[in-house]
């Protein structure tokens, strides 16, 4: 640092010892140029008059106006000084210049202390639970929620005040004593400035200052914190201060540090735990309970005799709070429902932006029920654990209320914690279906006008000759053929190669049209696809399987996915909240009632499955889907009611494919998705929506006619017929089920 600025750092600081009124600093530079100017003027007269340069009258006026009296014997020596006196005068009106000019620019460049009333702090956002059950708290560097000093109790300012600032009501932002002294005195000892520091000059250095210990910076913060005590009034200085100061890592502000150390709102400390928090800004890292524990309890201890001292506490309370050990929450990351959080996050920073996410305080309060979703957590790790001998390793489970696209649950793995697939949350990742996309294929047969419930499709082998491709052969998961079975039959057995044929007529490219309309986003190239789209053959996602399936609930409307209610800032301000969607009809209600009352009959499925799986919920209607892939790397159940939607996946991230053998669509994801469906029907989480049914109730336009292998068959007004349900004649089969033997010869 030049000697210029040091000249005037420490006048400027002698300055503000004197007073903190800049006129007064303008004045005291006028004056002090003045003084210089007057001696040099003397010394140059002296000069002048004397024998050899001054003579007669104009000696004597000269004399006169500066009361000057030379004997000629001083006279003859003063010329000789003359030059010397001119280039000082000329020297030190050049540092005078150059002095006023540095204070100018110094006070220029100080940023102004009304940004500290205007939060150019970060603040970090909360994400909650619908029922206001915290799950994370988003920061970049700083974890900060401010809170109003009327809510704290009184010992916690008390604390900071004995510990931190005695003379905080009695100061203008500046301990002359304990605050300019020593930084004098620190600065020549050592060259570093060195605490004393009030809670006003803390305050500034912490937003509006860089933390480097030099002569200037401390200029700076003195400089501000006398302009901050004239804008501010001790309340709102205090209160900025408890909010904005470091309490050690991230916890900025006394409510998160509250949080940290004690798991406890600020508004409930005790006054062990105040004299704590007060004694940690002063050294977070030396002091840190985690550390230093024992330094920790001493600076307590401190902190509670210089309570005593002030007047704050009795000896009584004194002695007592000393015995108190000091016990602090092990440090620990809060984060609940990992993967529905940080897909919610992301959400927020696409539409607010990451700045604004990390720093910007945003209060969110989610779809999701973290009760439940604990709940499904559990669920999940016992029933893999239960099949990790089918080399089933990880899990995802998705709980929606598909009238309103609400997101109840999410579980993206087994453990999210656990390396190194655990973060990745597989229901918005991309994997086949299998059968359990069937429902959507066959939407569209019944919407067509092409198909019934009741029509007779051939599962029978069949060979299919795709130009520029392999001729594809489908087989069904038992490797048997069925004969002649109704769509009713063939979509609740799952049967694969009536569903290629059904696919084969309608076209693939007219599916994809569909199933994008129905909520399935990632069929983006369909030149990609064949006829074994019929069978999960292209990659889905199961939040859009959440879609798709909620809106054959909704009775073909389809509502999008949603996991926020609402946004306010920390202040309160309602940003974003959340309001009935209008979903967009897709499919007629008829169509859906079809599909979801042969999803949920289980005589339809009865062949494959058995009459006791874990697709029934007792007591209760409920439409429900498998689907496995090739190899059995991926294997799904998917099913709902008119007022929840649960889907589950098991396999691997890796993509190694399960036990060959014992892994079916009954045994993988189906005994976790019985679990999950009977507690989410139990706990009943309340949506936002007057939808309170689980049942199907019947659509105006639905007719019945009685059929051959059901008492009625439900039809779409118009395109019912007798030639179905009174039967057909059975294609050759190899392998015709016994079942069907019974029905159809």
């Amino acid at each position: 640092m030049d000697i210029f600025v040091r000249i005037t750092l420490y006048v400027v600081l002698m300055l503000i010892f004197i007073g903190d009124n800049l006129l007064y600093l303008c004045a005291s530079l006028i004056r002090l140029y003045i003084l210089v100017c007057t001696h040099l003027a003397r010394g140059i007269v002296r000069a002048v008059t004397s024998a050899r340069y001054a003579s007669g009258r104009v000696k004597t006026y000269i004399l006169q106006a500066f009361r000057v009296k030379l004997s000629p014997e001083r006279a003859t020596r003063t010329h000789k000084r003359v030059k010397f006196r001119y280039f000082l005068l000329g020297v030190l009106t050049a540092m005078i210049i150059i002095f006023i000019q540095r204070s100018y620019d110094l006070v220029q460049s100080l940023p102004n202390p009304r940004l500290i009333g205007r939060v150019n702090f970060s603040v970090s956002t909360q994400i909650y639970d619908r029922n206001g059950n915290l799950l994370y708290d988003v920061y970049r560097d700083q974890n900060r929620t401010p809170v109003s000093i009327d809510t704290l109790p009184e010992y916690v300012i008390q604390a900071t005040l004995a510990i931190e600032d005695k003379d905080f009501y009695r100061h203008n932002g500046i301990s002359l004593v304990g605050g300019v002294l020593r930084a004098l005195k620190d600065t020549y000892a050592t060259g570093e400035l060195q605490g004393g520091s009030t809670i006003t000059q803390q305050l500034v250095k912490a937003s509006l200052l860089s933390p480097e210990r030099t002569l200037e910076r401390k200029a700076r913060e003195a400089i501000l914190a006398l302009w901050t005590e004239k804008i501010y009034t001790k309340k709102q200085i205090l209160e900025m201060y408890l909010n904005q100061v470091s309490y050690g890592g991230t916890a900025y502000g006394i409510e998160e540090a509250a949080r940290l150390y004690f798991n406890t709102p600020a508004r409930d400390l005790d006054i062990n735990q105040a004299a704590f928090l007060a004694g940690l800004t002063r050294a977070p890292s030396l002091y840190s309970p985690y550390v230093n524990p024992l330094l920790a309890m001493q600076r307590r201890n401190e902190v509670l005799r210089s309570m005593s001292e002030v007047g704050y506490i009795s000896q009584e309370t004194l002695a007592s709070q000393e015995q108190i050990p000091l016990t602090v929450e092990p440090p620990k990351t809060f984060l609940r429902a990992p993967h529905f959080v940080f897909y919610v996050k992301s959400l927020l920073e696409q539409k607010y932006g990451l700045r604004q996410v990390e720093e910007g305080g945003l209060r969110v309060i989610t779809t999701l029920d973290i009760t439940l979703q604990e709940e499904v957590e559990k669920i999940l790790r016992d029933e893999l654990n239960k099949i990790s001998n089918l080399n089933v390793h990880n899990g995802a489970v998705l709980v929606t209320a598909p009238s309103t696209g609400e997101i109840l649950a999410m579980v993206g793995s087994k453990n999210y914690y656990e390396e190194p697939y655990g973060a990745y949350n597989v229901t918005t990742a991309r994997r086949q279906p299998g059968s359990s996309i069937k429902p959507v294929m066959y939407s569209l047969a019944l919407e067509s006008g092409k198909f019934t419930a009741a029509s007779i499709l051939q599962d029978t082998p069949v060979v299919f000759q795709i130009p520029g491709s392999k001729p594809y052969r489908p087989l069904n998961y038992d490797n048997r053929y069925h004969g002649l079975v109704p769509i009713r039959y063939a979509l609740g057995n799952s049967y694969n190669v009536p569903a290629v044929r059904v696919l084969n007529e309608l076209g693939v490219g007219r599916f994809i049209d569909h199933a994008r309309k129905m909520g399935i986003t990632t069929w983006d190239t369909p030149e990609r696809y064949g006829l074994s789209l019929a069978l999960g053959g292209g990659e889905v996602k199961l939040t859009d399987m959440a879609v798709a399936m909620g809106t054959l609930a909704n009775y073909g409307e389809r509502v999008d996915l949603n996991s926020i209610i609402s946004v306010e800032d920390y202040r309160g301000k309602i940003l974003e909240k959340f309001s009935q969607p209008k979903g967009e009809l897709v499919l007629s209600p008829e169509t859906s009632f079809i599909i979801s009352d042969i999803l949920s009959d289980n005589k339809a499925r009865e062949s494959a499955f058995g009459a006791r799986s874990s697709l029934v919920i007792p007591d209760e209607e409920v439409a429900v889907k498998t689907g496995t892939t090739n190899e059995k790397r991926d294997n799904w159940t998917n099913g709902y009611t008119r007022k929840y939607f649960v889907g589950v996946w098991v396999g691997n991230n890796d993509n190694t494919p399960m036990n060959p053998v014992l892994t079916s669509g009954i045994t993988g994801a189906a005994p976790i998705w019985h679990r999950v469906m009977q507690l989410t029907l139990q706990v009943n989480p309340h949506i936002l929506s007057a939808q309170q049914s689980f049942s199907f109730d019947v659509p105006d336009k639905i007719v019945t006619r009685p059929c051959h292998y059901r008492s009625l068959e439900y039809f779409i007004a118009g395109t019912e017929t007798d030639k179905d349900c009174k039967g057909a004649i059975l294609s050759v089969t190899p392998y015709p089920s016994p079942f069907y033997q019974q029905q159809l010869f």
